[in-house]
Parts: C-alpha cells; structure tokens; sequence
C-alpha cells in the first residue's frame, strides 16, 4: 500500500466559488447556516470542477454537500460522478456517495462509496468495487487507485478477468495500469491457457499473458504439474521455466507416472515436452513394477500421442548417464526409454547390471515387462559376464550381436550371432568348480536353467575345449574385451549422483561400421551404345 498523504494544518487555496445557480437561499431550519443552491449548480476550487443539481455549501469550513447528477472533473483526465458528494475544500477530501464512477485516463472505477483525496491522488473504497482498464476487469472488497502513478491496490476477494478470459483470485494485488504488470500476494490462484497456477507471490501481465512466480509456485496442466522455488510461465507459447529444487510430474498416464527434478527445467504444454538439468534424476512409476531412477547431466521426457488412449513418454538422458532399478542398473553416455515399447536403450560404452551379470557392448537394449526383466538386445562387441559365487571366476559369453532372454528375472537363454565365443564354469553338486569349456563358433545358443548351463548349440564348425581349473591359458579364461565394472556399478538411486568413470585402459574402442562396397560400371563408348540401341520409329500420331 502507497502511504496516504497527511493532511496537516490549513491549506491555503483558497474558498470554493460558486459560478452558477438557479436560486439562492437559507433555510436556517434544514441547512443552518449553509446556503441552498438549487438549479444548474456549478462550483470549483483548486482546480477542480462540480456540476449537480442541488448542494448545499458552507462558507464558514469551506464545505459543501452535493445531490443529483453529480459530476466533479479535475483538468481533463479525471471524472467522478455519483448521486451524491460531500467536499471538505480545506483537506481537498471528497466524498463521493451511491452509482459511484470514476474515470482517469483509459481506467474506471465502480463503487457505492468513493473516498477521494486530491492532495495524495487516491481514490479508496472498502465497500466492494471494480476496476475495468481496457479489457482487463479486477474486483475486491477494499481498493485503491492512485493518479499520479496510475497504479491501484486491491484487497480481500481480489478476482482479475483480462480479454483471454484468464483470471487470476488472490488476497492482495497491485497492478499498474500502463504496464499491466499485476503483483498479487497471498494464496493466489491464476487460470491462464489451460493451466492453473497457485503461488503466494507473483507477476502477471494481462497483455502478453506472462508471469514471474515466487515462493515456490505450482502449474498444473492437464495432468502434469511443476513446481519450482521459482517459475517463469508464458501463456502465449505455453512455455514454463522452473528455478531451483524443480519438480516435474507427468501423471496422464496412471499406468506409467513419471517426474523430472532438477535445479533448472522447463515445460511446453503445446508440444508435451519437459526438461531438466543441474543434478538431475528422472523417475519413472509403471504398475506393478520397481521404481526406475536415471540420472544424466540433462534429462528430457517427450509425450507422444496424448490425445488418445495410447498416450506414451520417452526420456532421453544425455552425459554422464546413471540409472538404477532393483533388477538391472545401467551406466552410460546417453540413453533413451521409451515407456509404451518399456525399452531401455544405452549408448557409447554402455554397461549393464542384472542380479550378478554385466552385460557389455557398443549399444543395449533392455526390455522390461510390467514387473521385471524381459530381455536383453546388445549390438556389436557384446559380453555378458557372470560372477560365480565365492570365486573369483566368470562365465562370459562374447559375440558381434546377443540375445539374451529372462523369465522372473533370471536368464534362461541366450544367442549369439557372429564370432561367437563362451566360457563357462559348470559347478558340481557340492558347488565347487571343477573343470571350465571354452567354444569358438560362428553362431551358439545357449540353455540356462537355475543358473547353470543346460544346453549348448553351436554352428557352423565349432571348435572347443575342456580345461581341468586353473590349466586353461590365460587367452581361455577371460576373453579379450573383458573387464568387471563393479566399481563403477550404482548401488541405490542415492548413488546416482557420484559419477565413477572407468578406468582409461578399460574404456570400449568403438569399432568402425563397415558399408558394402557400391557397384561400379565401367564407361560404355558411342559404337556400344549404338550397337545395343534399336532403331527408333518415327511417331506420326497426332497428340
């Protein structure tokens, strides 16, 4: 609230004139010592103008009372009328009473009763009143309106209305009629281009549809909902920006929840895409299945379809990437999941965790059902390893391309096509391990049944072999591409956060793909081509 300017002492403007009336007179018994004015009234003072049909005005304290078609102007950009006034000429303070309008500029101002203080330029009602200022119309209880500054206050049950037909219910506003900027504290609740915006302290312009929020704002948007310490919205693009402890859910899927956090992000509800960076985790709620959680230094969560029943999401996770399920954990350069095909794609130098295997290769993708893993598709340089239980030994399986299929979260086959290699530890019934195989073939399959090896097929021409423990050569025990990323492995979606590179010697050489050679032709000479070219027949057909 702007001060009220005190009204100390005597001002020295002079007495009110009278220019005009119809008839004169005292009437000792009804006015005492006021003189009646009646008929075509017109006084001034200071600067100020009043026609009326009736006042009465007192010379002794400068005053006078006004009825019927009250009109007061002040130059040529403020008007009051009502059906009655009373003017102190003294404090230059009116009182305008009943079907009160105020106009100044492009403003007006509607009331039952209208405090008006020419010294401080105030207009104040606490009846209930309304201002209209262009298409833009804001009621309240209590309000206020300045004319030098051309700004108004607003207090209890403030409701704004603007040509959007956006509206904006708050407890206390400022707003500014040249700029349009309306600053609204208290519990506020703003409508705007489909979405619905609570803050207790915020901007918001009615022409171009921007608002700066504070204090920890909220938008909902048909399902979705940020939050931020702060938001900048734009309901023209429909572009939010959060600050902050960012909060993004996207709930229009109940089968497939997912929520971005962040200390910066943003949100476009015309093309349903989110973003967040700066510590960010993404995660991911499907029915009936474990939490997903993935951290990435940007995360982006696209929606697709979403006017229909097959609304779905896909995130990408760019730099530093780092995910965590109870069932599989993953590390990476980038990743993509796309909620409707439940796909988990891994890029450059990508690893993945299930239970006690590593899987390994140049891209992965992990498929999941509703509840756990369903199966797993790695191209070129693929290696899955399994640690065996208290040793220090591992099954790997190693190829150009791999397969590998779950039942319950346990892998129960996996194929191999091209340059297909496998070592495996069998275990005896007393759990220790005997013997190892190592196979070299051009295409395998293989049988997992309660962790162990069932069944192997390899074709065409394999070669293998069986070692005693510890009698196979070195080149037989591990394969050459590999390694055991324990170290870098997440261990809870708390442990997203640490990044734990691998070590530079371990780092996956991306191996360059091959084209197919283009055909070739070798030049034809003239004598060929006339030689194969039939002779052409003259056409003498009319078009």
């Amino acid at each position: 609230m702007l001060p009220i300017r005190q009204r100390g002492g005597v001002r020295k403007d002079g007495p009110i004139q009278i220019h005009h009336a119809q008839r004169l007179f005292k009437d000792a018994a009804t006015t005492g010592d006021g003189q009646v004015l009646v008929g075509d009234v017109f006084l001034s003072h200071a600067g100020m103008r009043l026609k009326c049909d009736s006042a009465v005005f007192y010379e002794a304290s400068n005053s006078f009372m006004a009825y019927g078609h009250v009109h007061f102007t002040q130059g040529d950009t403020l008007s009051l009328r009502g059906d009655s006034i009373y003017y102190d000429g003294t404090s230059q303070f009116a009182q305008v009473f009943h079907n009160v309008t105020m106009r100044h500029h492009k403003m007006t101002l509607l009331t039952d009763h209208l405090n008006y203080d020419r010294i401080a330029g105030r207009g104040f009602y606490d009846v209930g009143g309304k201002i209209i200022d262009g298409k833009t119309v804001l009621t309240s209880q209590q309000g206020d309106y300045f004319t030098t500054t051309r700004e108004a206050n607003f207090n209890e049950d403030v409701l704004l209305v603007n040509e959007k037909k956006d509206t904006l219910h708050t407890e206390n506003l400022h707003y500014n009629t040249r700029t349009k900027w309306a600053h609204a504290t208290g519990k506020t609740n703003l409508f705007s281009g489909g979405s619905h915006i609570y803050t207790t302290d915020g901007f918001y312009n009615t022409d171009s549809g921007q608002a700066r929020l504070s204090q920890r704002p909220q938008l909902f948007n048909k399902g979705r909902k940020l939050v931020g310490d702060s938001i900048a919205y734009n309901q023209k693009t429909g572009f939010s920006e959060a600050f902050k402890n960012v909060v993004f859910t996207d709930s229009t899927d109940q089968n497939n929840k997912n929520i971005l956090l962040g200390d910066y992000g943003w949100y476009d509800d015309k093309k349903g895409e989110a973003m967040a960076t700066e510590h960010a985790l993404a995660k991911n709620f499907s029915r009936n299945a474990d939490t997903l959680y993935v951290h990435a230094d940007t995360l982006r969560l696209f929606s697709y379809d979403l006017k229909t029943d097959s609304a779905y999401r896909v995130l990408h996770g760019y730099f530093h990437v780092r995910a965590y399920r109870t069932d599989v954990q993953a590390v990476c350069d980038s990743l993509v999941f796309n909620s409707r095909q439940k796909k988990l794609t891994l890029f450059r130098d990508p690893i993945a965790w299930s239970d006690d295997r590593q899987i390994l290769g140049e891209e992965i993708n992990v498929f999941a059902n509703d509840s756990t893993l369903d199966s797993v598709y790695v191209e070129r340089q693929a290696l899955i390893v399994q640690a065996l239980p208290d040793s220090t030994l591992f099954n790997q399986v190693a190829g150009n391309v791999m397969q590998a299929y779950f039942h319950k979260g346990e892998i129960y086959q996996a194929r191999v096509d091209g340059n297909a290699i496998v070592i495996n530890y069998p275990m005896e019934k007393d759990t220790t391990f005997l013997y190892q195989n190592y196979c070299e073939a051009s295409k395998m399959r293989v049988d997992i049944a309660q962790r162990k090896m069932q069944r192997f097929w390899a074709a065409p021409n394999p070669t293998g072999k069986t070692y005693p423990i510890g009698m196979a050569p070195p080149e037989h025990t591990k394969l050459s591409n590999f390694a055991w990323f324990d170290y870098v492995r997440p261990q809870s979606p708390d442990d997203l956060f640490e990044w734990r590179p691998k070590n530079a010697a371990e780092k996956l050489k991306v191996q360059p793909r091959r084209n197919a050679p283009l055909q070739t032709l070798k030049p034809v000479s003239k004598k060929q081509t006339e030689a194969t070219t039939p002779p052409q027949k003259e056409n003498t057909e009319q078009p």
